[in-house]
């Protein structure tokens, strides 16, 4: 009871927040509605695992595709440490997300790369879709049809445009890494991206429910890559034979 209660009184809700000290210090906008961690918590506890995968994973003059944005603690993590020569393309449906982004990509200074917001959904082709904002975190949000059962049922429904990736990819520089955060809709991003696969296997790391994990996995295998998860220690990692919740997915 005090959680639902605490959820709607802070929905609408904003502030600024600082990135880590190791990954710019630099302030964005975030909301209690995208999670109550970051009405409570410190920005370093916000997402440790998604900090610490930046941290390996993104690297100086880097383009980092980010499906999935949030309020972009990835995205702007990442354009620090890509610098001024790099870039962040940031995808988020949610047009209330995308107005936290927007502000937040004011207050980057030059020296990180762009971060290029785009208003749209990731998904198998080009179209209209149905995105459904949930009743609790919008973290849990989702297109119609996926989706967990931490959403709290529907808040609402938005009509949005959704993308491919191999369409991005004709916009775009290839990414050479890809992080894709999309509530059961992976295996439809990835379907979506087999021109880009033959273009360039970006680095990829990928949050993948349990019921599209054995599909998710034949996938990334056919295409040459190996799996890795991303919640265990760098030095402790082994091979994986099934994609798992947080997937690092490194071609071969």
């Amino acid at each position: 009871m005090i959680r639902t209660a605490t959820e709607k009184l802070t929905r609408r809700m904003r502030f600024r927040r600082r990135l880590p000290a190791d990954l710019g210090h630099h302030s964005i906008w975030v909301s209690p509605s995208a999670g109550l961690r970051f009405l409570f918590g410190r920005m370093k506890d916000a997402d440790p695992i998604l900090f610490n995968l930046v941290r390996e994973f993104v690297h100086k003059d880097n383009v980092v595709w980010d499906v999935g944005a949030n309020v972009g603690l990835f995205a702007f993590s990442s354009a620090y440490l890509c610098g001024s020569s790099g870039l962040v393309v940031a995808l988020e449906p949610d047009a209330w997300l995308v107005q936290l982004l927007r502000q937040s990509s004011l207050t980057q200074p030059a020296s990180c790369a762009p971060v290029h917001i785009i208003p749209a959904a990731v998904a198998q082709s080009v179209d209209l879709r149905t995105f459904q904002i949930a009743a609790r975190s919008r973290a849990t949000n989702s297109l119609q049809g996926y989706g967990s059962t931490q959403t709290g049922g529907v808040a609402e429904q938005q009509t949005v445009v959704s993308l491919s990736l191999d369409w991005l990819s004709e916009k775009y520089p290839l990414p050479d890494v890809l992080k894709i955060d999309v509530e059961g809709a992976e295996l439809e991003v990835l379907r979506g991206a087999e021109a880009l696969f033959e273009k360039r296997r970006p680095l990829l790391l990928c949050e993948i429910s349990g019921q599209a994990s054995p599909e998710v996995t034949r996938l990334l295998v056919s295409k040459g890559y190996r799996l890795y998860d991303g919640e265990i220690a760098k030095g402790e990692r082994k091979e994986l034979s099934s994609a798992t919740w947080t997937t690092i997915a490194l071609p071969v």
